[in-house]
């Protein structure tokens, strides 16, 4: 047992973990000469290679000289924490990446906490030493400094270090000597991570992550903590209730490489997945059929934000999905809880609505994005923070906000956070750009990110994490301008949209199809527009100077699914098919949201 090693690789979101993976996977030659495995090989889902992030951590085994190195990629952004959680319970050991320019991030503070607390040996990769104007140095004092901050022991603290580049293929122990592999990292990996604990007593094992093959069905997947499991064993499964139930193994596998090989025994301090339990959910232990032990289940974070989610009401519901009633969506929201930690769901008053818990807009868009490839048409409510009530103060979730611009923008970014309850903590000088940051309510950070684009030309780079709860800081300015919205059901016709550009910017192309209630453009000014962009031009047979002049229309604004949550107001939905997003009113005609109006106003 002595000859595997289980590593977590953690950094913040863009630091280059996956990247570093297809090296390790590399230089373990899992793959043959003739084979070209491509880029981001852990990042394996078509949502994960369009963003551009891990979304989902993944395993990987390795053998370098005669170990096994088992490896976790995790994801790197604060929404989706609750997958980095768990899946450190599976490691004795963390690779922390820092890039040697940006240096320690807010995320690569939440992780590391995470992994401190759980007393894993850390081995720091001071990676991208190649970039323009980095300082590794700093940054591996930076990152000391975080740690005696994060309360970590004497023996966390003596870190080894490593430095290079991840996308050039090599790391050393000096920055400023390049070698052509990453073995000194490999070797430091065997040197310092320890091997895995074998306690004496009888089988345990925590259920940390979930699979499922449409071959052989749900697959538990976790590291055996004490004793050993075989084909056709009986165990207990162990609830996070405390319930106990019995069942059998029927097969048993362990990663190899990117894939699972059928294994006859596994011992204690290996990675398995394992085919044949009922009924399991993560946290739950596999314990010995006569003297069944739990393990220490998982804690995760609570949610610190919230969307309803209803069946599609519209005009052009069923037209693009497969699955669109409420009981399509119950199912699919049911079974994404049994392996999405972080995420909750609740009843609403109407049988058609779910409140949908989860960290933030972006853990929630990935699942809405799922959803919909997936064939399933749905309506989304504005987010909404989760307020809470705490020693009888009204209190909602803080964040640590931080903004990397350039110097010419700083005082508008600044301006911006301020108006919404946004306190500054520190503005750091880097170059010929700013670092700020900033206590922020998440209800602040909602629509932020577009604001800053669209203020720097595409030149700002947001990050934040959830520090905890706070006094409620009171109302955060909405959107200004309001919304037009159609009239009638039809098409967009050009010489209608023409002759309404002064309006607003519109948000549908020339001749598209729209429906009654639906939100087509931003007004300019503030309130509500009811607009009608059916109406085509009369033909005559008299003819004026100038009437058959070619129309010029601005191009349409399109919305991606996250900042059409983030525009959306509260009596807005985002309507989401497998090929459409369109914005809505709740009620699509005129008389009923009139009647909606003076109905509050009585109250």
């Amino acid at each position: 047992m002595q000859n595997i090693r289980n590593i977590a690789i953690i950094a913040h979101v863009d630091h280059g973990k996956t990247t570093l993976v297809d090296k390790m996977i590399m230089m373990g030659k899992v793959f043959g000469d003739h084979e070209k495995p491509g880029e981001l090989i852990m990042d394996n889902n078509d949502l994960e290679r369009e963003r551009g992030i891990t979304i989902t951590s993944k395993n990987v085994s390795v053998q370098y000289k005669d170990y096994k190195i088992n490896i976790i990629d995790t994801p790197g952004h604060s929404d989706f924490g609750g997958e980095v959680e768990r899946v450190l319970n599976m490691a004795d050991g963390v690779l922390l990446l820092v890039d040697a320019f940006e240096g320690p991030m807010p995320q690569t503070r939440f992780v590391l906490e995470k992994a401190i607390q759980l007393g894993l040996k850390p081995i720091v990769v001071i990676n991208k030493v190649d970039k323009e104007n980095c300082t590794p140095e700093e940054v591996h004092e930076m990152v000391f400094d975080l740690m005696f901050n994060l309360e970590a022991t004497e023996d966390q603290l003596d870190f080894p270090a490593v430095y290079g580049s991840a996308k050039q293929g090599w790391m050393n122990y000096d920055w400023k000597d390049q070698n052509d592999d990453i073995s000194p990292l490999m070797d430091s990996i065997i040197e310092h991570i320890p091997a895995p604990k074998v306690e004496e007593g009888t089988l345990q094992m925590l259920i940390t992550s979930l699979d499922y093959s449409s071959f052989i069905g749900r697959i538990a997947i976790g590291r055996i903590k004490r004793g050993f499991l075989t084909p056709g064993m009986r165990v207990n499964l162990i609830k996070r209730d405390g319930r106990i139930e019995s069942g059998r193994i029927k097969e048993l596998f362990v990663f190899e490489g990117l894939s699972k090989k059928k294994a006859e025994r596994v011992e204690a301090g290996d990675i398995c997945a394992i085919v044949g339990l009922e009924g399991f959910e993560i946290g739950d232990t596999i314990a010995d059929i006569e003297n069944p032990e739990a393990l220490p289940t998982i804690a995760i974070d609570e949610p610190t934000m919230s969307m309803v989610f209803t069946i599609n009401d519209s005009p052009f519901f069923g037209q693009e999905g497969k699955f669109v009633t409420s009981r399509h969506v119950k199912e699919r929201l049911d079974k994404e809880l049994e392996r999405n930690l972080a995420l909750r769901v609740e009843p609403t008053s109407s049988s058609d609505s779910f409140n949908v818990f989860g960290r933030g807009v972006l853990h929630l868009s990935v699942l809405i994005e799922t959803m919909r490839r997936e064939g399933y048409e749905l309506q989304i409510g504005q987010p909404q923070v989760i307020l809470k009530e705490i020693d009888g103060v009204k209190s909602e979730p803080i964040e640590e906000l931080r903004i990397d611009l350039p110097e010419e923008y700083s005082g508008k970014a600044i301006e911006t956070v301020n108006l919404r309850k946004g306190e500054m903590l520190s503005m750091n000088p880097k170059g010929d750009r700013m670092y700020l940051e900033f206590k922020i309510p998440s209800r602040g950070i909602i629509g932020l990110r577009n604001f800053l684009l669209t203020a720097t030309a595409g030149e700002a780079i947001m990050s934040h994490r959830f520090i905890g709860f706070e006094p409620f800081k009171g109302d955060i300015p909405e959107r200004m301008n309001g919304s037009l919205i159609s009239m009638e059901k039809g098409k967009a016709i050009p010489y209608s949209l023409n002759n309404l550009q002064d309006r607003g910017k519109f948000f549908v192309d020339p001749n598209e199809d729209i429906y009654e209630g639906q939100v087509i453009g931003e007004n300019t000014r503030p309130g509500d527009l009811v607009i009608n962009v059916t109406k085509t031009k009369k033909l005559t047979n008299m003819r004026s100077a100038g009437a058959d002049d070619k129309t010029k229309l601005a191009p349409a604004i399109k919305f991606s699914l996250e900042e059409a949550l983030e525009y959306i107001q509260a009596d807005e939905y985002v309507e989401v098919t497998p090929k459409s997003l369109r914005l809505r009113k709740t009620l699509l005609t005129e008389n009923e949201r009139k009647r909606a109006k003076n109905a509050a106003l009585k109250v």
